[in-house]
């Protein structure tokens, strides 16, 4: 192999080795999703992650959220409707959704370097 090839070579080893080092995991934990739960746990969520909840009228939806480090945000949606709830930077804690009616909800959550979990479990309601 001549110097002009052998420089190529390496050239193109170090640039290949380079870019798959600055990409990075986008997602390294566990994720459990069904139509009733969005439960993730993870100690690198770069990306974006999603699961629909078939949801009744009156249903509550308890959302646990330990944010670590980085950024969450999350969206829940029912199809073609705007956001039931929408949040920017989620903190540490827990709230409550009280669904208003029927209909499969999209919940998304997208996340930032960010370490720690979420859970998204559907409770039935009372009145059912």
């Amino acid at each position: 192999m001549d110097m002009q090839k052998m420089r190529t070579f390496i050239l193109i080893s170090l640039l290949l080795i380079f870019l798959t080092a600055c990409g990075g995991a986008s997602f390294n934990g566990s994720r459990t999703g069904n139509d009733r739960q969005f439960i993730m746990d993870y100690s690198i969520f770069n990306t974006t992650d999603s699961q629909v909840l078939k949801l009744e009228k009156g249903d509550i939806v308890d959302v646990d959220v330990v944010s670590d480090s980085g950024k969450i945000d999350i969206e829940v949606k029912k199809t073609g409707e705007k956001a039931l709830y929408e949040g920017k930077d989620i903190q540490t804690g827990s709230f409550q959704l009280t669904i208003p009616e029927s209909g499969d909800y999209k919940i998304t959550v997208k996340g930032r370097k960010a370490r720690g979990s979420i859970s998204f479990i559907k409770e039935t309601s009372k009145t059912a």
